[in-house]
């Protein structure tokens, strides 16, 4: 899945000019976090987060004259100009990896040099619910096979036999054995006890469900 897939295209912007009390008023009025900051030639210049504004005016329900003209600055006083960007065609788990790694929780997408979408951690976090099919009535399952050429055509053989369709498959290392994997998958299915059963006389171990009366 890329980038252009989940990103929101209908951006609401401002310009550098705009005042702190305009994007304040914005962010209220549209419970958002963050605002990217353009040119005429919608470029972007820099971007404003809630914490920015109120690390700008600490005070933000005081009435006084001194505080009426932090609110009345320019946005760029305050915003931050160094900012890390995706393209439409990166992958999303390439722009996790950038999330994680710049502990960011929004980041702008360009394409030649214009502003065209933006991602934030909530994008993420459902695109992981829709990958997963965690959004979708089944069960999990989690089964720890060798890591070998074969083996997960094998497991979703017993799949098929059972007639029992699979929503979701996730693999990642076993950090107790690096000759191991883990085999997560989601299935249509609110009984998998026929399917553990399954796959156990075949010889793999199902971690999870743990059922009672099946061999550990």
């Amino acid at each position: 899945m890329i980038v252009e897939e989940i990103m929101q295209k209908n951006i609401i912007t401002l310009s550098p000019e705009d005042t702190i009390l305009a994007a304040h008023q914005l962010m209220q009025r549209h419970h958002f976090r963050h605002l990217p900051i353009v040119n005429d030639e919608y470029e972007l210049l820099g971007i404003v987060s809630d914490r920015n504004i109120r690390d700008a005016t600490p005070s933000i329900l005081s009435d006084t004259i001194e505080q009426k003209d932090l609110l009345n600055k320019p946005i760029k006083t305050i915003m931050i100009t160094d900012v890390i960007t995706g393209h439409p065609l990166d992958f999303v788990e390439e722009i996790g990896a950038i999330f994680y790694e710049h502990h960011i929780s929004c980041l702008p997408i360009e394409n030649h040099g214009k502003l065209v979408g933006i991602i934030t951690e909530t994008d993420l976090l459902y695109t992981l619910i829709q990958l997963t099919g965690a959004n979708q009535p089944g069960s999990q399952m989690e089964i720890i096979a060798p890591n070998r050429a074969g083996v997960l055509n094998e497991i979703t053989n017993t799949f098929r036999k059972r007639r029992a369709n699979i929503l979701s498959v996730l693999i990642y290392p076993d950090k107790h054995d690096d000759q191991n994997k883990i085999i997560v998958i989601r299935v249509q299915t609110m009984n998998p006890i026929r399917l553990i059963e399954d796959l156990e006389t075949s010889g793999y171990h199902v971690l999870w469900p743990n059922l009672p009366g099946i061999e550990q």
